[in-house]
């Protein structure tokens, strides 16, 4: 497996890694069995960054990596993530990124991994009522106290990068970047570069709409949350699946699936990008894992800038933190109003 570098504090990884969020939330159920065989058979051949948060579930997609990974730690880069508020049953409560907040998430973190040092913690979304100084601060005091070894920002701005690059060295930005979501290309991934810091894509494969396997919002499971995104709705998702066939015939000419060309076209930004697609399960690690493998050649990659251009995917693919916050609110109460709750 091909190793790179995030950030120039000594945080190397896996030239791909591997999103956990899907073992437990947000896209349906999940066997427990087969995602933690999942993780296991990602460091088998050679996976380990490993990234969870503490919403995902919320709080069970870290106790499940720490399952994982027990026994083989020295194996792994385990990156989580802090400032969202959720209680068991899955309710959303708003954020608090505080200084004063960062040790206790930081502790409820360690205890569910299973570990005593987190490698890259990341706030998971910069909290609007706190500075992102203050926030970063939190984070710097869990890195002198030796809990966490290195430091990432996700779903963040050019301005705020550079804001908590000020106050402690970032290693990671961790974005929503792919095919289907370029924006970070005209601020976000020049300012890491300037800075010094690594950059790994979330939703690398678009969240599924890359793979051509999503021909409708009605394939997905009921309690999955592509359901409300404009990428999926019915007048878009047409227009874009049209892109995904463009895709699908340079992946027949490269001898790869879709899912390998859009994380090759992601690993060929440079050697400073780390995407970490999601799966829960084995074969689809296995596949998005063999893209280290895949040589595109410039007019194929020509070819995927030009359909693929800022922009040319219709409706919007992520969330804004409000838009996140009031989804998963209508999320529960849905689920109250049908029992399941």
């Amino acid at each position: 497996m091909e190793r790179r570098a995030l950030g120039t504090q000594g945080l190397v990884t896996s030239a791909v890694g591997l999103g956990c969020v899907s073992m437990s939330d947000f896209y349906g159920s999940a066997d427990e069995g087969e995602a933690i065989a999942t993780i296991r058979r990602a460091l088998d051949i050679g996976v380990d960054l490993l990234d969870t948060s503490d919403c995902y579930g919320p709080y069970v997609n870290e106790d499940l990596v720490g399952k994982a990974i027990a026994g083989r730690r020295d194996e792994v880069v385990v990156a989580t993530k802090w400032g969202f508020l959720r209680n068991e049953r899955g309710d959303w409560l708003g954020m608090d990124a505080t200084r004063g907040r960062a040790g206790a998430a930081c502790d409820a973190s360690l205890r569910r991994l299973g570990t005593d040092v987190i490698d890259l913690w990341y706030i998971h979304w910069p909290d609007p009522g706190v500075p992102i100084e203050e926030t970063i601060a939190g984070m710097a005091d869990q890195v002198q106290a030796g809990k966490v070894r290195y430091i990432g920002i996700s779903n963040v701005t050019e301005e705020q990068v550079r804001a908590a690059h000020a106050v402690h060295p970032v290693s990671a930005v961790q974005n929503d970047y792919s095919l289907a979501v370029r924006t970070d290309e005209a601020h976000v991934l020049p300012a890491c570069r300037e800075l010094g810091i690594g950059y790994v894509p979330f939703s690398p494969l678009g969240r599924g709409l890359l793979t051509g396997t999503v021909r409708n919002k009605e394939e997905l499971f009921a309690g999955d949350f592509r359901r409300t995104l404009g990428t999926f709705q019915d007048g878009n998702i047409e227009q874009n699946l049209a892109l995904v066939d463009v895709l699908a015939g340079v992946a027949a000419e490269a001898g790869a699936t879709n899912a390998q060309v859009a994380l090759a076209w992601a690993l060929h930004l440079g050697p400073d990008v780390v995407p970490i697609p999601g799966t829960a399960k084995r074969h689809r690690v296995e596949e998005n894992t063999a893209a280290v493998d895949v040589q595109l050649t410039a007019a194929q990659l020509e070819l995927l800038d030009r359909t693929f251009r800022p922009g040319a995917v219709a409706g919007k693919n992520n969330w804004s933190a409000d838009e996140m916050a009031m989804a998963l609110a209508a999320r529960q109460r849905s689920q109250e109003s049908t029992g399941k709750a």
